[in-house]
């Protein structure tokens, strides 16, 4: 069983440097502790190359200035901060967690402008995110907290704060023995897993939530082009929960989950069928060309 995350060995790029990873560490006054000032990038690497890396720098500075700070790093030194990061652990083969945060500084309450931004990269070696599930399908739970409204949070930013009731969701589906659970979005349409986008067939057509209350996934918007260039006819669209038993297939997509089938949500069944299938090996094909 692999080391806790705090305790390990490698380095981290932090701030313009590689530290030991043990000391890559922060105050407990930091900002982002207290008030979730802090957005993130979860990257994969195969075979030495980022997928998409450079559409997940962009997104990284833009989810910074959507929760309201600058992160101090142009798109090309957060390019060159990743590789060092790999270089320096020896990894070809990796994730890649780029993160940035408000820190301590004389400000110690909601607001917080101040205080300086940081950066850090930290990569590691991760599989399957869901297990054997990419064979066998998933199992979803269905949570019973709600994406909330784009009125009410940012949801474009990929900010730490719009992940507290994924985790709440995923430690309850956990609980049930499940691998991760379904949410609605505010309105009580179907949304997205707690860290991944989702996807249905139906009579040969695919079917996936309009992405206006949930983050809009780098590799959601990879395979919708995808299913395109093959002709398949996608529908990005409000989907109500009652629709779930007319579904015959369903897929999350992430960079952690990349293409998964499902094989359960709640009380709903689903085929692990040839498009299914057929979308995941091709995914797995394009990453690594």
């Amino acid at each position: 069983m692999a080391n806790a995350y705090d305790d390990r060995d490698g380095k981290i790029w932090f701030d313009g440097k590689l530290v030991d990873w043990r000391a890559a560490n922060v105050h407990v006054l930091t900002h982002a502790m207290h008030y979730a000032s802090s957005v993130f990038e979860g990257e994969r690497c195969y075979a030495g190359k980022i997928f998409k890396s450079r559409e997940h720098s962009e997104r990284l500075i833009k989810s910074g200035q959507l929760i309201d700070f600058e992160i101090p790093y142009t798109v090309d030194e957060i390019e060159a901060a990743k590789q060092a990061a790999l270089d320096a652990n020896g990894l070809t083969d990796a994730y890649v967690r780029p993160v940035a945060w408000r820190g301590s500084g004389t400000d110690m309450g909601v607001a917080a402008a101040a205080n300086p931004v940081h950066l850090a990269v930290a990569v590691w070696e991760w599989g399957n995110y869901y297990g054997d599930a990419k064979t066998k399908g998933a199992k979803l739970d269905i949570a019973k907290w709600k994406r909330p409204s784009p009125e009410t949070a940012p949801s474009q930013a990929k900010a730490a704060g719009l992940y507290m009731i994924a985790t709440m969701s995923k430690h309850a589906a956990e609980a049930k023995g499940c691998s991760d659970a379904m949410m609605f979005d505010y309105k009580g349409d179907v949304a997205e897993a707690t860290g991944a986008n989702i996807f249905f067939v139906k009579d040969g057509e695919v079917h996936t939530p309009d992405a206006s209350a949930f983050l809009n996934g780098i590799t959601r918007q990879t395979v919708i082009g995808m299913l395109k260039d093959k002709g398949i006819t996608v529908h990005e669209r409000t989907i109500k929960p009652a629709e779930l038993e007319s579904f015959e297939q369903c897929w999350l997509t992430g960079t952690a989950a990349e293409v998964t089938p499902v094989g359960v949500i709640g009380d709903y069944n689903f085929e692990v069928g040839a498009m299914a299938q057929e979308i995941a090996s091709d995914y797995e094909k394009l990453v690594r060309t």
